[in-house]
């Protein structure tokens, strides 16, 4: 095993595993992160999407040694209180069904709305379409990424 020093929510943190664990299962298991989820472990479904230097990645396909010197942000490194302006859209518009995508379905929004302020909703679909939502929330989840756009331009 070996020691490797994650910059996970701001935080460095260090994890003993070996280099070739998916960084998936250090977030949750070494490190406490439940947000991200196990669906698949294949990078298939979204459902642990995290924010790795800012692009939507998938941590059940991505090694712990790959991540070392990369910025982490977990759902629970969007905010302190669940005030991020997507966070807020999912609520205002009750988005969540059974809820166990949304972590990876919120994380992909905010990188979508990182590199595209106002995005129509083929934009929207295109970011989303690798995101899997066993309950087929997809009208109100499309809903709520316009409503975080408002929110993150300033919007009421």
């Amino acid at each position: 095993m070996s020691r490797y020093r994650l910059h996970v929510n701001g935080r460095r943190q260090a994890v003993d595993v070996p280099g070739d664990t998916p960084l998936l299962w250090a977030l949750r298991d070494e490190l406490g992160l439940t947000g991200p989820r196990y669906g698949c472990g294949v990078g298939a479904c979204g459902a642990c999407v995290s924010l790795v230097d800012g692009a939507a990645e998938r941590p059940c396909v991505r090694t712990v040694a790959e991540s070392e010197h990369a910025r982490i942000t977990t759902i629970e490194g969007l905010s302190d209180d669940g005030d991020h302006p997507v966070q807020r859209a999912w609520l205002e518009l009750d988005v969540a069904q059974c809820g166990y995508c949304q972590p990876g379905q919120i994380m992909t929004t905010v990188a979508l709305l990182a590199r595209i302020p106002d995005p129509d909703d083929a934009q929207i679909d295109a970011a989303l379409r690798d995101n899997v939502c066993r309950c087929g929330t997809y009208p109100r989840i499309r809903a709520a990424v316009r409503r975080a756009a408002e929110l993150v331009r300033g919007a009421k």
